[in-house]
């Protein structure tokens, strides 16, 4: 169990290409999402947005001039997700901030994966990635994040003026996943697993599957 003062952090969104990922949330949103940057570890590089205080939205996707020094995150190599991304980009996981990595995944025994630091630049943090870059219920477990001290990084990210209002999460086995931990998250049983979030734009609510 994932205790409070666990939070939202963010949501992210996996395409083949960030051209094709900023593409899918400009037709989805309306909004065209700046480029962030590029992630050494993992081979991978990003565009965000902010979604709100302290709450942000990423397109990530494989970084064709980097080689990952290992299996990248968010099943980004698995083949099921390829073929996936191949039909459209697809909103694919959210992130649970943390004070203590550590801690939070020995409460829950590990079932996050292990505690990976990676680099955007200057920036250095602590993120859950099971060894072989899966994610714990194909996305609809966390993946819990722990940043440095100061401003949270949002903060320093694009307002595009779209906020956060809701993210719906299906999983046949919805009682397994973890508390939503957020007024704005609801965690249901359904046939598939799906997330949904609802985004509230400049030109009214949009939604991003």
């Amino acid at each position: 169990m994932i205790a409070p003062p666990a939070s939202l952090d963010h949501l992210t969104i996996a395409a083949l290409t960030l051209e094709q990922g900023v593409a899918y949330v400009q037709h989805a949103l309306g909004v065209v999402v700046p480029s962030g940057g590029a992630h050494p570890l993992m081979g991978t590089h990003n565009c965000l947005m902010q979604l709100g205080e302290a709450v942000f939205l990423e397109i990530i996707a494989p970084d064709p001039s980097a080689t990952p020094k290992r299996p990248r995150w968010f099943s980004l190599d698995a083949p099921t997700m390829l073929a996936r991304q191949e039909r459209s980009p697809r909103l694919i996981s959210w992130v649970v901030r943390v004070d203590d990595l550590g801690q939070a995944l020995s409460a829950i025994d590990g079932v996050a994966g292990e505690a990976v630091r990676v680099t955007r630049g200057s920036l250095s943090w602590l993120i859950s990635v099971p060894p072989d870059g899966s994610m714990p219920f194909d996305g609809a477990f966390p993946t819990l994040i722990e940043w440095p001290a100061g401003p949270h990084p949002a903060s320093r990210m694009a307002d595009l003026n779209c906020r956060l209002e809701r993210l719906a999460i299906d999983h046949p086995d919805s009682s397994r996943i973890a508390e939503a931990l957020d007024d704005r998250v609801t965690i249901s049983r359904g046939a598939t697993i799906l997330l949904r979030a609802t985004i509230r734009t400049p030109d009214g609510p949009r939604e991003l599957t």
